[in-house]
This record gives C-alpha cells, structure tokens and sequence, in this order.
C-alpha cells in the first residue's frame, strides 16, 4: 500500500484538510502527555534551508507523541554530492516512519515522495509551504470560525506562501485578493486552476478593502538576500501598516509566517496591535503539525 504524502495541501481533500484544522484545535486544547500515538517511530528531517519554527515544531511534536526526531543539515546527508535523490529517498525511509524536507526546489519533495516508502512532508520548497497553511487556519478557524466565503487579502510577493494561500482557497472555499509588484506575481498555473477563488488588484487598499484577513511575507525570502535593495523599492507601496488594516474590516485579523522585517512588509503597530494573531499562529505550527503526523502515520480515525 502506498503511503500518503503531504507535498501540497493539494494532496489532501476539502473534508480531510478541515478534519486536521478541527484536530489540531482539539490537540492544542487537550495536552496530554499520556497520549503517545507514534510511540517508538521516527521522524528525519531533512534540512537543506535553516528554520526555527518548522524544526521546533515538528521535533516538539514527535517527542510529544512519544516518538523521535532525526535533524539532518545539508552537512549529515549525501543529498546533492553524488546520490541520486531516488536512492536517498529509497535508504532513509527503509529506516525510519515518515520524512519532513525543507529545501529549495519543489521537485526535490516530489522525487523522495515518489520513492519513499514512508510518508514524506513537504515542510517548505521554493514553490510552497503548505505546512504554515495549516497553521494559518487553524489560527482562523480558532479566532473566527469557519474561513469558508471570506474574504483574505495577500499583500507582496507572489511567492511560495502566495502560492500555498491559493491552494488554501480552493480547499476552503473562500475568495483571495492579491495584490502584489508588477513581474512578482504568483505563478501563472497556481492562478488558473484556483479560477473565481482568486482576484488580482492593482493596490494594496483594493485588495485589503472588506477583507477579513490581511497576510503578507518578508519582500526578500532566504537566498534572495542580493535582490533586497531591489525589492525594497518595488514593494515600497505594498507594506501593511494601519492604513491597510482601517480598510479591512473591523475584525479583520493580520498573520505573517515569521521572521517579520519590523518597518518593511509590516509596521511595527500592525504586527503588535490587537488584530494581529502572528504569536498564536507560531504556535499552533506545533498542533497543526501533530494532527498532520497523527494523519498520516495513524490508522485509528479521531
């Protein structure tokens, strides 16, 4: 029997992606310790790109359940020196449960899926992160309830996040409002298959107007660190500050993945103001991620 991977939010249904936001509130809500589903299982995370968030939370989570973690960096593993990718993902998951990567190509993820024997986690490419997107959710879902029909403004780079915002939506069912640079828009395929769920504005005011969640992300993501001088004057206009946040609605939250630029993408009075929930959303990175692993490595229904 083939293993479930969660490379995409894609891979998951409508009905099983909402099952894991409910889930992860439910963990997040009753923290036992007693309850230890992946006891004596392993987990290796496989890290080509530095995180803090995706590492603390993904190695909190399996010790929570009872089980392990394994950090590989760039200098524990053969991947990119000679082994093919295929035969990497053949050996490590012969030896472990389920296999987190955080690296830059998409295809990357995609090849360890198709040769793994274990489930495998996409835990960031360069093309998506669905693994923050959960976490988002379940933020929503936890402040306002249901985000299906709301309205969500994106604010800044069409970039991986943007991307994962739109798989979001389709799953959901609610509309996103982008508004980003000219020649930094989301790929054009991510758009065409979202169809109605996605709009396009030419100012970030449009886009946040009535909205009832405004997020952005860092103008300069890792390794874009040459192209800031760049960025930052053509994303001059597209910063979330007060202004943006008094056009939403009035209880329209803010979230930002971290690290947060204080003064570019975000003010400092929006990310620290009462609408903001970018805290409870780190942390729930933790519970979302454990009803992801309960998901896929747990055959007793919840």
């Amino acid at each position: 029997m083939n293993p479930r991977h969660f490379t995409s939010l894609l891979d998951l249904s409508s009905d099983e992606l909402r099952h894991i936001i409910y889930r992860a509130i439910t963990l997040k809500n009753n923290r036992a310790r007693d309850y230890q589903p992946l006891k004596g299982q392993v987990l290796a995370m496989i890290f080509e790109k530095s995180s803090t968030r995706t590492r603390i939370s993904f190695e909190a989570g399996m010790v929570h359940f009872g089980g392990s973690a394994l950090f590989l960096s760039p200098r524990d593993t053969q991947l990119g020196r000679g082994e093919p990718l295929h035969d990497s993902a053949k050996v490590i998951s012969s030896m472990v449960d389920c296999i987190m990567l955080r690296t830059d190509k998409h295809e990357t993820v995609t090849t360890f899926a198709q040769y793994s024997s274990v489930p495998v986690i996409n835990g960031l490419t360069d093309q998506q992160h669905p693994c923050q997107l959960l976490a988002d959710m379940q933020t929503y879902f936890e402040c306002r309830g249901d985000i299906k029909g709301k309205t969500v403004a994106w604010i800044g780079d069409g970039n991986n996040m943007c991307h994962s915002y739109i798989h979001a939506a389709m799953l959901l069912d609610f509309t996103l409002h982008i508004a980003c640079p000219a020649g930094y828009q989301p790929l054009p395929e991510f758009v065409k298959a979202a169809g109605k769920h996605v709009k396009f504005f030419n100012t970030a005011l449009e886009a946040a107007k009535n909205s009832d969640l405004c997020v952005t992300d860092v103008w300069a993501s890792m390794g874009q660190e040459e192209e800031q001088k760049l960025r930052e004057i053509a994303f001059r206009d597209y910063q979330i500050n007060e202004n943006i946040m008094n056009i939403a609605k009035n209880d329209a939250l803010f979230m930002h993945c971290l690290p947060a630029h204080r003064g570019e993408e975000v003010t400092s009075e929006v990310i620290d103001g009462p609408q903001s929930v970018v805290f409870a959303e780190a942390e729930n990175r933790l519970h979302a991620q454990k009803a992801l692993l309960e998901f896929l490595l747990c055959k007793k229904e919840h």
